[in-house]
């Protein structure tokens, strides 16, 4: 008996980050030496104290069963205390934080949780590609948001139709923004919260990248603005901001009752975090923050380095004030895949093409600061000869 595919499948694209993995494979079979700017992996390790901590908590046989499904009390303790020290946040950890696989599991897991099959989501015009998956996955439909350089990148979500908004269950919006680095004002923040209120919208705000920003500018979080409690719920990783992306630890906080709800779908699908990475994350949140902005400096060095060689090139970019990446206009005469593509096959470095992201990326490209110096200057050279 063969195994036949759900029809489903047949609208989602092949994932962009397994797909640049494969073309990197088969370059370096041919005997390619290939550098990769398309992923945004830490090239550095996690911090050593919550390497040291995960070592002793494995030793403890209690941490060796089914761990809790929302999270340990220590760990979501942990979670309502990052928030409170970074952004004066103060949250209940018992009914306003849940534990989540990572925040790829729980973007996915929103839709299931929220979202009705056939009913609307509206996501970036340019986003993480589980935004727009998540919904394919859940037989339910993508509004894109326009998202345009003229306006800083922040997604109009005020020109979403009526008869869209009349089915809409749910708003996904992400700053600092993954892939174009773009940062919104508190006011970016207030409008959204008042527009999901005026619509009925669980509004989300995926913050995975809080903690990496640059020139001194200091990412906030939404839950901060008033009313945010009452439609919003916020989430935050590990992966990023202390080199655990492999880690799989994150959390979502935010309000109580769509914590409630959110928290019925995950029992229903994992089991939690194994309990040793929530005490290495407990770490992580509570310790000392020295390494996060070391983190910080050595990516903004990088970025400037990287600037100047775009620069040097004649490309235009948007100006990064957080993330990990670089959003690159593409030469003239170029899609963002072909560009790519001439990238890989011509100089063989990797870079994410825009178009991956959602309609309003067509004519950019992603490019990663998550790479060894020497080699991240290697890269630059080799697209330098290409010019």
């Amino acid at each position: 008996m063969s195994a036949h595919a759900a029809k489903r499948l047949e609208n989602l694209p092949p994932y962009l980050f397994a797909e640049i993995d494969r073309k990197k494979a088969a370059l370096v079979a041919e005997g390619h030496d290939v550098i990769s700017l398309g992923i945004g992996d830490p090239d550095k390790p996690t911090f050593p104290r919550s390497g040291k901590r995960m070592s002793e908590a494995v030793q403890d046989p209690q941490n060796h069963q089914y761990p809790s499904y929302a999270g340990s009390p220590a760990y979501r303790a942990a979670c309502a205390q990052f928030l409170q020290t970074r952004f004066g946040v103060h949250v209940n950890p018992d009914s306003e934080v849940l534990a989540l696989i990572g925040s790829k599991e729980g973007i996915a897991n929103l839709f299931p949780a929220f979202v009705d099959p056939g009913a609307w989501t509206l996501i970036p015009g340019v986003g993480y590609p589980v935004y727009s998956g998540g919904g394919i996955l859940n037989d339910s439909k993508s509004w894109w948001m326009p998202m345009r350089a003229e306006n800083d990148f922040l997604a109009d979500f005020e020109s979403t139709p009526i008869d869209v908004l009349a089915q809409a269950k749910m708003m996904i919006i992400s700053y600092p923004n993954n892939p174009t680095s773009a940062v919104a004002p508190p006011e970016y923040f207030d409008k959204a919260i008042a527009f999901a209120r005026e619509h009925g919208l669980l509004l989300v705000h995926d913050n995975a990248y809080c903690d990496i920003a640059y020139d001194g500018y200091r990412p906030g979080s939404i839950l901060e603005r008033p009313g945010a409690r009452e439609v919003c719920l916020e989430l935050f990783s590990t992966s990023k901001s202390y080199n655990m992306t492999g880690w799989r630890c994150a959390f979502v906080a935010g309000n109580a009752e769509a914590i409630a709800t959110f928290a019925t779908v995950k029992s229903n699908i994992d089991s939690g975090i194994f309990t040793a990475v929530q005490d290495a994350a407990i770490e992580a949140f509570t310790g000392p923050q020295d390494e996060v902005r070391q983190m910080c400096e050595l990516y903004q060095r990088r970025r400037d380095v990287v600037l100047r060689t775009l620069d040097d090139m004649g490309l235009e970019y948007h100006y990064p004030k957080g993330t990990i990446f670089i959003w690159v206009k593409v030469p003239e005469g170029y899609t963002s895949a072909e560009y790519a593509e001439k990238l890989l096959m011509e100089a063989h470095v990797i870079v994410a093409a825009g178009n991956a992201y959602g309609p309003d990326g067509e004519g950019w490209f992603r490019l990663s600061l998550a790479c060894d110096d020497r080699r991240l200057d290697e890269a630059l050279n080799r697209m330098k000869e290409l010019t």
